[in-house]
């Protein structure tokens, strides 16, 4: 079997080929996974410049899609790349290149094609049948979870019998340590010790986190809050709920942006991991924690569902409700799972050889879907 992955949305022009690893990791994160799972796979990259290399086992091919300004012509296009790949099945990264799959199916009508979602928006009502022609030609659509294509269904943006497969976005490359050696070297504390990573803003309710950890602390009194942030729209209000509450002042830390190997760090020295978010297309904090052996108290929607296995490991909890997480961040603290519990989770069932396994196995069965129709 051999998969070619299709990422249509252009590289930077002001980027080489070379660097765009370090920009976009999940360039390389995905095809590497697919190849662990005994998959030759190959990577087309839409771009400014037309390059060939060989990275750890996967053929890249950048090209230049300059001047082809029309559905067809890029159709044709990668369509000539993926016969000279001798590809036996098309992988594309985003729901948001329906008319390009349209045109390539239309030059290879017997290639199976899988597209992949990446936190991709519901189309416009205008958008609506243009998707449902485009998807009729799809033979399977992936979501980290399948309550995640709920939100398409409901607009029938896809053709009722198109297929929906379950496969995280990523894999994470974080690993368990000491977690003596990790607070020494951080210097996070708090019993227990509970990290935050995410963006402070409304749809990651940092708000309702706060008073959910301020109800812990009235417990447990010894507990400890750390939070590292990109973008932080709520920074204000953040900042006033903690010094206006007698509860969190002097037990929670805004840290801010921090390296990313930093957040390893901080990952090995804490007790739990917390987020609020109301949706996520995947999660890639919580997949760091599970890698990390550090575990989750998460809220209960698809993509946190199915990272944690509905909760076989970690605790999950209803969006918006202080209450109900302040129990689960109390019966978490009490009754930790075994060491290594968390991280066996995660090597079974999210580790980039089990994503490999994932692909693989949805590549077979497109393909065999096809011969058996053709």
């Amino acid at each position: 079997m051999r998969a070619v992955q299709l990422n249509l949305h252009p590289a930077p022009a002001d980027c080489p080929p070379g660097d765009l690893f370090d920009r976009w990791p999940s360039l390389a994160d995905i095809p590497e996974a697919v190849a662990s799972g005994g998959t030759r796979v190959a990577v087309v990259q839409a771009a400014a410049c037309d390059e060939r290399f060989v990275r750890r086992g996967v053929d890249y091919r950048f090209t230049d899609v300059r001047g082809l300004e029309s559905a067809h012509a890029r159709g044709r296009h990668y369509a000539n790349l993926l016969r000279a790949l001798r590809a036996d099945v098309a992988h594309v990264h985003s729901l948001a290149y329906g008319e390009d799959v349209l045109a390539i199916s239309r030059v290879m009508p017997s290639l199976p094609i899988v597209v992949q979602d990446h936190a991709d928006r519901v189309p416009r009502w205008w958008q609506r049948p243009a998707w449902r022609r485009q998807y009729r030609v799809v033979d399977a659509v992936a979501f980290t979870a399948p309550g995640l294509a709920g939100r398409f269904e409901r607009v029938k943006a896809f053709p009722p019998s198109l297929p929906v497969v379950a496969v995280p976005e990523s894999s994470s490359r974080f690993t368990p340590g000491d977690r003596t050696a990790a607070r020494a070297s951080c210097g996070l504390g708090g019993d227990p010790c509970v990290l935050w990573v995410g963006h402070l803003a409304r749809g990651k309710d940092p708000l309702t986190v706060l008073e959910g950890f301020a109800r812990l602390g009235e417990r447990l009194p010894a507990a400890r809050l750390y939070c590292v942030f990109g973008s932080a729209p709520l920074r204000d209000e953040v900042t006033a709920r903690i010094e206006g509450d007698a509860r969190l002042r002097g037990r929670v830390a805004l840290l801010g942006r921090v390296e990313h190997a930093q957040v390893q760090v901080l990952m090995r020295a804490a007790d739990i991991f917390v987020a609020g978010s109301h949706s996520e297309s995947c999660g890639f904090a919580l997949l760091e924690a599970l890698a990390s052996d550090l575990v989750p108290v998460v809220t209960d929607i698809p993509s946190f569902r199915e990272l944690t296995g509905n909760g076989a490991v970690g605790e999950l909890w209803p969006v918006g409700d202080a209450a109900a997480l302040a129990e689960a961040l109390f019966r978490t603290a009490m009754a930790p799972p075994a060491i290594g519990r968390v991280r066996a989770h995660f090597q079974v069932e999210l580790s980039f050889a089990a994503l490999g396994r994932r692909w693989a196995s949805v590549y077979a069965r497109v393909a065999a879907k096809r011969r058996h129709s053709a």
